[in-house]
């Protein structure tokens, strides 16, 4: 085990075990690697027959030792009841026991009051769980109980202090003080919560030190496909579509040999995504099945692809109804940016500003840059739909900085899309040119169909010479007003509803400055739009 080949190691304790019955040290021993190479149901069984044997022979500590960790698996496999079971057996076998069971026997109560939004409970709980750590010497104890610690300071929103701490239990991680199965959770536990928080950078360099973990160990199996997955979504950040799509793959292949194991969820959806991005559809829709199967809500997604299949009206109705199941500013960060984009398309521009309201306040709650420069963006976006062309070229231009510096070279060339349009309804042609140009040569780069299909229809708006400040929705809306047709003809030929093509109608009216549908066709007329 020294050389950690897990996949050898599982292979001579299994083949120990059927030579004759291990004793109970290697049980345990050979259920940790059980574990590490994916086997979680033999891992669980492993640990059963080494807890009947602690019993046997009196030894309720290490009995109530083996029950927890009995327990922890079943919770992340959601299987609170039979956890219950074994936690309330583990108490009961310890007692009044001075121990350091003790001190793990608090970590599922922390993690408890954290879903229930006691944040300041669980600081405390936690507490107490690294204190008794720290005086039996139990790194592992000590760490876990530390990130529970840092977990709850993000969600009480003191995101600088919860960032410091998990820091400080990633020095123990990285420097190997803890066992395999304990740094294995932390890496997965501390790059979600920093994702989570948006601290980009720090989920990033954590990543790359997960992958580093994992390819070191010959045949681990477990953690892997949360390191893919990660890896996944930063290459995507960064433009790297291909790559990123092979990593959310191999993360469903690295379980593909074991029975009855699903994929894992989160990595479907990231393939949808990139699926997304570059147009392919009808991959996309089967794959967010897929993970909505596995208990994963394929939203924002789902809703921003229904509205580019032009479904404007069930994207409204589903990112309205993850909003509306979101728990805590964390889970509604990841969703209000789609919501904005989405209600700017419906016309609904005072809602839209009102999610960038929300989104800014979480922001400045986290004061993570990443997301302040996504709430710059999309105040651009809006102060555009609104006809404030200047304003808005001011707020872009902050966003596509910040994103070129960042990386994100998909959300940089949306920036510049958005300028481009800005610049169009300044009478810029020139400068629109420019800016559409290189947002198209990062398109074409990516492979982002939708975008390069959104560009060419801007460009040819560009082309003709019309500046004005109507979306793209918009013109469509007022080419078929200026045709003769009523509201409800438009919102049958568009698939929207009446009531979002009265609002672009009151858009429209008010971008314009006129006041009467005749006024509005003669104005299509005027720029060549009929």
């Amino acid at each position: 085990m020294r050389d950690r080949n897990w996949a050898l190691a599982h292979q001579a304790f299994a083949e120990a075990d059927r030579v004759a019955q291990l004793p109970v040290e290697d049980l345990e021993r050979m259920a940790s690697v059980a574990y590490l190479v994916g086997e979680d149901d033999q891992h669980g069984a492993l640990l059963e027959r080494a807890h009947a044997a602690h019993r046997e022979r009196g030894n309720d500590v290490a009995a109530a030792r083996c029950a927890f960790w009995i327990a922890l698996m079943q919770l992340f496999r959601g299987e609170a009841g039979h956890a219950a079971g074994w936690l309330a057996r583990a108490q009961r076998l310890l007692g009044e026991r001075d121990c350091v069971e003790q001190g793990y026997l608090m970590l599922p109560a922390a993690e408890r009051q954290l879903r229930q939004d006691q944040a300041r409970a669980a600081i405390t709980t936690a507490t107490r769980a690294a204190a008794i750590g720290d005086r039996f010497g139990d790194r592992d104890l000590v760490a876990l109980a530390q990130h529970l610690h840092g977990r709850a300071l993000l969600h009480q929103g003191r995101m600088e202090r919860g960032l410091t701490q998990l820091d400080e239990v990633m020095v123990a991680v990285t420097t190997g003080e803890l066992s395999p199965i304990v740094t294995g959770l932390l890496y997965c536990s501390v790059i979600d919560a920093c994702q989570r928080a948006w601290a980009l950078d720090r989920s990033g360099e954590w990543t790359s030190a997960l992958a580093q973990w994992c390819d070191a160990q010959p045949g681990l199996v477990a953690f892997t496909s949360a390191c893919l997955v990660r890896r996944s979504e930063i290459l995507q950040l960064r433009g790297a579509w291909p790559e990123a799509l092979r990593e959310a793959q191999r993360a469903c292949e690295r379980v593909a040999h074991l029975a009855e194991r699903r994929p894992p969820a989160a990595a479907l959806y990231q393939q949808a995504e990139v699926h997304r991005l570059r147009g392919n559809f009808d991959e996309a829709e089967a794959i967010y099945g897929n993970a909505s199967a596995g208990g994963w809500d394929p939203q924002p997604g789902l809703a921003l692809m229904r509205l580019a299949q032009g479904r404007t009206d069930a994207a409204v109705q589903a990112i309205t109804r993850a909003l509306a199941a979101a728990a805590g500013p964390a889970e509604r960060s990841r969703l209000l940016p789609a919501q904005v984009e989405i209600l700017l398309a419906a016309g609904d521009i005072p809602a839209s500003r009102q999610a960038v309201k929300e989104l800014e306040e979480i922001a400045s709650a986290f004061g993570a840059p990443a997301l302040d420069t996504l709430a710059t963006h999309l105040r651009g976006q809006v102060q555009l739909a609104e006809g404030r062309a200047i304003t808005a070229v001011a707020s872009l231009r902050r966003a596509w900085q910040a994103w070129d510096a960042l990386g994100a070279c998909w959300l940089a060339a949306r920036a510049r899309t958005l300028i481009g349009q800005a610049c169009t309804a300044l009478g810029d042609h020139d400068g629109a040119a420019l800016e559409f140009r290189a947002a198209r040569e990062m398109f074409e780069r990516l492979g982002a169909a939708p975008d390069i299909e959104r560009l060419d229809a801007l460009t040819r708006e560009q082309d003709t010479g019309a500046g004005h400040p109507l979306s793209a929705r918009e013109l469509e809306v007022i080419r078929l007003l200026a045709s003769g047709k009523t509201n409800r003809a438009i919102a049958s030929q568009l698939a929207i509803s009446d009531r979002t093509v009265a609002r672009h109608v009151s858009n429209i009216f008010t971008k314009l400055g006129i006041s009467t549908r005749a006024a509005a066709a003669a104005w299509a007329w005027q720029h060549g739009l009929t």
